[in-house]
């Protein structure tokens, strides 16, 4: 039988692969829609299709670069409910310069749903907070 908890780290970890590359089909390709976030400062941000996500991924990038961001590395990613339809991962996030210095770690929980048989996350809480935040971030 396979694990619910080990599919969905493995489609977190595609994610942030995909994040960390900037490429948005491949990060779409871990989500389920519609997909909400609550960010760090508890704004709401919803997206009802792909193409809402997508329209923003230009200005986040811009916002990364602006503060330094090189790549989001992943100190732990660990499954704290499960359930053959629905997994929540509590996630410890470093966003880290391109020496490998952290300049922001934060907390996230991650909720991935299997929908048609696919696992994808989508919902997100994050406290990243004293950052270049904006609502397609992790």
């Amino acid at each position: 039988m396979v694990d619910p908890g080990a599919e969905a780290v493995a489609a977190f970890r595609r994610w942030n692969d995909a994040f960390n590359a900037r490429d948005t089909e491949l990060q779409i390709a871990e989500m389920h829609f519609p997909h909400v976030r609550l960010s760090g400062a508890n704004t709401l941000h919803y997206w009802e299709m792909a193409d809402d996500f997508r329209a923003q991924q230009a200005s986040l990038t811009e916002r990364l670069n602006a503060e330094g961001w090189d790549h989001t590395s992943t100190l732990s990613s660990e499954p704290v409910q499960t359930g053959e339809q629905r997994v929540h991962l509590a996630i410890r996030q470093s966003r880290q310069r391109a020496d490998g210095s952290e300049y922001n770690g934060f907390d996230t929980l991650w909720i991935f749903t299997k929908l048609e048989g696919r696992w994808g996350v989508q919902f997100r809480s994050s406290f990243l907070a004293n950052a270049a935040e904006g609502p397609a971030d992790g």
